[in-house]
């Protein structure tokens, strides 16, 4: 099993025919993942390379594909109606890679998506991968622009603000011998969809995941809240590495959510926060893999 998405899930892309949408839709239809659809408004009825075609909205896509998921390749003044185009047709899952989303905007996303049945993974995010069995974990679902080859099927649950960081965690981990039953990026932004702790109670469900990690960086207490619920109900071991502990209070480090205000979300406190509810807390990048296998 995985969380989220598996390799049979089918996946829409907007903004397909951009240049950032169409190179990544390239490399996830090489990876395996079921692209059956892209949408672009005004190239409905054209074809993506002789491969997937193109509708004019969501709604025609998913009716005529049953895709439920939808990534999305958006310029940001144009991103959060995408978002929102995608959640009024019913699709259970929207990856938003777009960045510098105005955080107007998706405080207006986040008002409209309440009692609606769409989880938003993202904005400024990497996306998700579920690995294949096949080599270079071919075969699997990859959505957004995480290195495919990197990743190897296995049972480590992965959630991160980093981008780069879930990189590499996922890298040293796959160097062992160990893979991955998803790895998924929540993104960096401070108004964003899924959260450290909605992954994290997913791999708790999940019987394929044997371990988690967790990677953090300063600004808001999306760790903490975590941390606590870890603490409470988590039946699995779990490893954490923190970004940012050197970074200056008020100065903005890496992404927009990065950010130490009043006092809070330092690195101090989430490392803390994660020590109290048990959680092994990598003291440097490099060590964030190692961090996990000696628990597990």
């Amino acid at each position: 099993m995985a969380i989220l998405v598996t390799p049979e899930t089918k996946v829409i892309v907007q903004g397909i025919t951009g240049h950032f949408g169409a190179q990544h839709t390239r490399l996830s239809l090489a990876y395996g993942t079921r692209i059956v659809a892209g949408v672009v408004p005004g190239k409905g009825g054209d074809r993506f390379d002789d491969t997937a075609p193109i509708f004019n909205t969501v709604a025609e896509a998913a009716q005529a594909t049953d895709a439920t998921v939808s990534a999305v390749f958006v310029p940001p003044p144009y991103a959060a109606d995408a978002i929102l185009e995608a959640v009024d047709a019913d699709l259970e899952l929207v990856v938003c890679i777009t960045e510098f989303i105005p955080v107007k905007d998706m405080i207006k996303v986040h008002r409209a998506m309440t009692g609606r049945k769409t989880r938003l993974l993202g904005p400024n995010c990497p996306g998700i991968v579920t690995p294949g069995p096949g080599e270079h974990s071919h075969g699997g679902c990859r959505i957004g622009i995480a290195p495919g080859y990197i990743h190897k099927k296995g049972h480590v649950g992965v959630a991160s603000r980093s981008g780069t960081l879930t990189y590499e965690a996922v890298w040293q981990l796959t160097q062992r011998g160990v893979g991955q039953s998803t790895s998924v990026g929540i993104g960096g932004d401070p108004v964003h969809g899924t959260s450290h702790l909605d992954v994290v109670k997913m791999f708790n469900d999940d019987p394929d995941t044997h371990g988690i990690i967790l990677i953090g960086e300063i600004g808001g207490s999306s760790e903490e809240e975590a941390a606590a619920w870890i603490r409470q109900h988590c039946r699995k071991p779990v490893a954490a590495f923190v970004a940012g502990a050197t970074a200056p209070p008020g100065r903005r480090m890496g992404h927009a959510g990065a950010i130490i205000s009043g006092g809070k979300g330092t690195a101090a406190a989430k490392i803390a926060a994660f020590k109290e509810a048990g959680i092994a807390v990598a003291p440097t990048p490099s060590d964030i893999a190692e961090t996990l296998l000696k628990i597990l």
